[in-house]
């Protein structure tokens, strides 16, 4: 900070620092230097060591996923009131039925995920408004927790599929983290492909054996059901077939939503590539480094480069740039140019007093 603008340090008492003095100190120690004015933060972790070791084991529930859990209890209240609710007016549904409790279920599956098949038709003011509250907030139920689970699932299936692809060269956990992040949507497009042809084939083989339907009419069932385009020629009649359904449907049309989504993903992230390569390619020119200068000095640092070259990508805006560069004026009490502790320390004083 500079006195009454000369160049002379306010700290006019201060000593250099002797060159040489520090050499037996760690960079570690350095690094772990701070300003009177911080937090204390070793008693909080002493704490929370503490507590971590006095704990009483965790049951096999608490190992699980949150994103598991909520997609369980959500679709667990979504089909307990939904086959409560058709069970109770039943006799106001048509159709091929086979047990109550069965049809129920089989039927709020057929209606969350939009297959209708027509082997079950409300025939009544009741069962009709009934059926589109339940369609609506099953869409929901999909689009929103269903996706994130299978979301979940698939990070754990990435790390699988990295780790068999690189089995021979046994690379260590960061050069696999950095494999997984870079491949990722790729990954992901090969997994839910992998599935997608599994539960065609597993849906085909089902209904050609339990179902006795001819190859051709399976095949056509399963990939109309998985579409849930559900013309209804073709459906599960049998007990046996519809609590296959029940699972089968469920998971089959998530994969193909999900599917689809990592192909739109891949698509986006190639003309992402393609727009970064381009960026980093072409001839630099003046007129670049007029647009770069963001304090008009006629010089452009590594910073400013850097922002211009993101800015082109399309990885920023002038809006997040100016949003940044307002909270940056915020910090910088003194105006220096750059931010220090102390910078920070009356920052954070300014708002609290006001």
């Amino acid at each position: 900070m500079d006195c009454e603008g000369g160049s002379e340090p306010l700290l006019t008492g201060q000593q250099e620092p002797k060159p040489q003095l520090d050499t037996m100190v760690s960079t570690k120690s350095r690094k772990l230097r701070r300003c009177r004015s911080a937090p204390m933060v070793e008693p909080i972790l002493i704490e929370s060591n503490r507590s971590r070791f006095l704990e009483g084991p965790r049951s096999v529930f608490d190992e699980v996923n949150p994103h598991y859990k909520r997609v369980a209890v959500y679709l667990f209240i979504y089909l307990s009131i939904s086959t409560v609710c058709f069970y109770l007016v039943r006799n106001q549904i048509s159709g091929d039925k086979t047990y109550g409790i069965l049809d129920s279920i089989y039927f709020c599956i057929v209606t969350m995920t939009t297959v209708g098949y027509g082997d079950l038709i409300p025939n009544s003011t009741v069962t009709k408004l009934l059926s589109c509250a339940f369609v609506f907030s099953g869409m929901i139920l999909i689009g929103f927790s269903l996706s994130r689970a299978a979301d979940c699932l698939v990070e754990n299936q990435e790390i699988l599929l990295v780790k068999a692809l690189h089995l021979r060269q046994k690379p260590n956990s960061a050069e696999l983290l950095k494999e997984m992040e870079t491949n990722r949507v790729r990954y992901r497009f090969m997994i839910f492909s992998i599935l997608l042809v599994v539960l065609i084939a597993s849906g085909t083989i089902f209904l050609t054996t339990i179902e006795k339907m001819e190859i051709v009419d399976a095949f056509y069932c399963v990939c109309s059901t998985i579409t849930t385009l559900g013309y209804g020629d073709k459906s599960f009649s049998t007990p046996a077939g519809r609590i296959f359904a029940i699972f089968w449907i469920l998971m089959s049309t998530i994969c193909l939503a999900q599917l689809l989504f990592a192909f739109a993903e891949c698509y986006t992230e190639s003309r992402q590539r393609s727009l970064v390569q381009w960026v980093l390619t072409r001839k630099t020119t003046a007129a670049d480094l007029e647009a770069a200068d963001l304090d008009d000095d006629g010089v452009v640092g590594a910073a400013e480069f850097v922002i211009y070259k993101l800015k082109e990508m399309g990885k920023i805006n002038q809006e997040d740039i100016s949003l940044i560069l307002t909270e940056f004026r915020n910090l910088d009490v003194d105006e220096s140019g750059t931010l220090s502790p102390s910078d920070i320390y009356l920052a954070q004083s300014t708002r609290k007093d006001r």
